[in-house]
């Protein structure tokens, strides 16, 4: 079950492929201000590595992802 947080900013990367979900959450992060939170929705299962990775390079937090049948749902946390 998902934790419940302030939702700052989404994005709706259902239906596209490696590397845009990244290439979407990496731009549409920069729009944040430090400590606001970002919902990526992606339904390519590299993105189950490939978002983690991104985070951990950039220095954001990924609070949780959330797998549900044919979705997963990251919230990360602007560094």
């Amino acid at each position: 079950m998902a934790a419940t947080y302030q939702i700052d900013k989404t994005v709706d990367a259902k239906g596209q492929t490696c590397p845009m979900p990244v290439v979407m959450l990496a731009k549409a992060i920069k729009d944040l201000k430090p400590g606001q939170v970002l919902a990526v929705y992606a339904t390519d299962p590299g993105a189950k590595k490939d978002i983690p990775a991104w985070a951990n390079k950039t220095g954001n937090t990924l609070l949780e992802t959330v797998e549900e049948p044919g979705l997963l749902t990251f919230y990360i946390k602007k560094a």
